[in-house]
């Protein structure tokens, strides 16, 4: 067991606590700062430790970090930590076209000078995993339990008793699952879920570039899906690659130069010379929605609750605003002195996140299936469509607003304020 702040509270040494969170991934951890800076004892127990899951060989993915999603940051102390990691969005560049074909004459850009601010932030998963444990370690009621795993749930009138995979029971008045799109204790509590793979796989490499990026991010529609160029610090950027799933072990294959060939053809030359800067990985992509957010003294965040494409690059930052309402939702609650693991008290949160999670998983879902082809009619169709949004400036800076998560009801945290 690790503990933060170096003392286990007295809650904990009698296995009790307010929170329990089953997930100490990026969304479990930035839910358990922002309750237990708010005043709670939390709990957040997850099956891999810090080491592993700091580590480059773990997880070779970035995330966009919306403007919201920094504010939230700031707000909780965590961005201090990861700013040096991260490197900001300047311009955001979508693209059509083909492998070996010239580009749409239509595009859409988004300039961050015509936002004020920069579009986002390009950080590794692993620097913002780092990030959380150094600001977490700061607060001393937030107490980590690694490696372990929720195993069980049991909910009762006034709490729910949690059984950890090391056989410890800790009872809480709410328990949360953010453990992943295959959850357990989503399972456990028998709240079933809408979903479909998608006939695609995505490919995540970091490439070093002979040109400086300048922070622009490019997205590329490619008849197989779409191909992403995300800036890193330094002279690096992220592939996303996209692909049909029954190419994806060929390509998986290739041996480094067959693959820095592949990649060259499809980022051109704007960068100037390519080439893979570390390990490969990928993922199939799936989609699904769960089918309730709420149980009576439980709850589902992040993609225990919804998982979509990667295409807009949102998914951690819808999870980030789960944990952010959460958050919001119990704190309120506690001090009027309610019982906030209260199905009615949870019901809100649900209220609040359902649509926002449909409503952009949904619109992801379309752009796939509009993007993920090499129909002419289609083609001309969003080449048109991006044209005329590029050219309308209030169309253009609502999208921008959108990619920045600054749309709809924003939580306190993602607003910058404490919650």
């Amino acid at each position: 067991m690790t503990i933060w702040g170096g003392v286990l509270r007295s809650e904990l040494m009698t296995k009790t606590c307010d929170v329990i969170i089953g997930g100490g991934g990026m969304v479990g951890l930035t839910l358990g700062l922002a309750l237990a800076r708010g005043g709670m004892t939390v709990a957040v127990a997850d099956p891999l430790p810090k080491q592993t899951v700091t580590g480059v060989a773990f997880d070779g993915r970035v995330s966009a970090l919306a403007y919201a999603a920094v504010r939230m940051f700031r707000a909780l102390g965590v961005w201090e930590h990861l700013e040096r990691d991260a490197q900001p969005i300047e311009d955001i560049l979508v693209t059509d076209g083909g492998p070996g074909r010239a580009p749409s004459p239509f595009s859409l850009h988004f300039d961050g000078a015509e936002a004020g601010t920069p579009l986002g932030h390009i950080a590794e998963n692993r620097h913002i995993r780092s990030a959380l444990f150094a600001a977490a370690e700061a607060v001393p009621n937030l107490t980590l339990i690694a490696p372990a795993s929720l195993v069980d749930l049991a909910a009762g009138a006034h709490a729910i008793t949690a059984t950890l995979s090391s056989g410890e029971t800790i009872d809480a008045r709410l328990a949360v699952a953010a453990d992943g799109r295959d959850s357990a204790m989503r399972e456990r509590m028998r709240i079933g879920v809408v979903g479909w793979d998608y006939p695609q796989t995505g490919i995540v490499a970091t490439v070093a570039h002979e040109k400086p990026h300048n922070g622009v991010a490019y997205e590329h529609f490619l008849p197989s899906g779409p191909f992403a160029i995300l800036p890193m610090t330094g002279n690096r950027s992220s592939l996303v690659w996209t692909e049909r799933a029954e190419l994806v072990p060929r390509l998986m294959a290739l041996d480094e130069a067959a693959f820095n060939a592949e990649i060259a053809t499809r980022f051109g030359a704007h960068l100037g010379a390519t080439e893979a800067a570390g390990p490969r990985w990928s993922y199939p992509l799936k989609f699904h929605l769960a089918r309730d957010y709420v149980r009576p003294r439980f709850a589902l965040a992040g993609d225990a609750a919804h998982g979509i494409h990667p295409i807009a690059g949102q998914g951690l930052n819808l999870g980030l605003k789960d944990a952010a309402a959460l958050a919001e939702i119990v704190l309120d609650a506690a001090r009027l002195g309610l019982d906030f693991g209260a199905l009615d008290c949870l019901k809100r949160y649900e209220r609040w996140r359902r649509f926002d999670s449909f409503a952009l998983a949904a619109a992801t879902d379309a752009l796939t299936r509009l993007f993920s082809n090499d129909i002419a009619p289609l083609r001309a169709l969003r080449d048109l469509g991006m044209g005329v949004i590029d050219r309308i400036g209030p169309a253009r800076r609502f999208f921008m607003r959108h990619a920045g998560g600054d749309v709809g009801k924003l939580p306190r945290l993602m607003r910058g304020e404490a919650a």
